[in-house]
């Protein structure tokens, strides 16, 4: 069969096998998905179509093995899931890290930055100037105001929120 051939075959055989795989699976676009895999799957074959006395009912063979493969292993999938517990929900931040980040969102961007990059994702001074191209003493002027101004903000919190004695760095 060659490629205009197959094209025309395609284009009369497509919506009269979707109509009966939709027939045998009850759901449109499934039976849209089948018969276009099959039909991808006959391409590759499309020399050897024409020897074959019915290439149509071929496609049609693979698109309902296929819907059953599928079919199989939904309801597989649909078994473990019902034996397998749901994951227990994450708990949600305490009121320490909230008061926390609170407390970051009023501090002005660049000292932010600093403060988070250093004291959360555990950078050095030398890797926050790197990450945000600041010069090591700005970094380090950033982090100190920015410190000052959380020790304000969370002064009637002090007590929530852990702080490492030998570094001083917020965890």
């Amino acid at each position: 069969m060659t490629d205009e051939e197959f094209d025309a075959f395609y284009a009369a055989a497509f919506p009269r096998l979707t109509g009966q795989l939709y027939a045998f699976t009850g759901d449109h676009g499934e039976a849209q998905d089948v018969v276009q895999e099959a039909f991808v799957r006959a391409w590759d074959r499309r020399g050897r179509f024409l020897a074959d006395s019915a290439p149509e009912a071929w496609i049609r063979t693979v698109a309902m093995r296929l819907a059953v493969s599928r079919w199989r292993r939904a309801k597989r999938r649909l078994e473990l899931m019902r034996r397998t517990p749901p994951p227990d929900p994450a708990p949600g931040p305490g009121p320490e890290y909230t008061a926390l980040v609170a407390a970051l969102r009023e501090l002005p961007e660049a000292q932010r930055m600093a403060i988070v990059l250093h004291h959360l994702c555990d950078l050095s001074v030398e890797q926050v100037a790197s990450e945000t191209g600041a010069p090591v003493g700005t970094v380090k002027a950033r982090l100190s105001r920015g410190r000052a101004e959380l020790a304000k903000r969370l002064a009637g919190d002090e007590a929530d929120v852990p702080v490492r004695k030998e570094s001083g760095r917020v965890r």
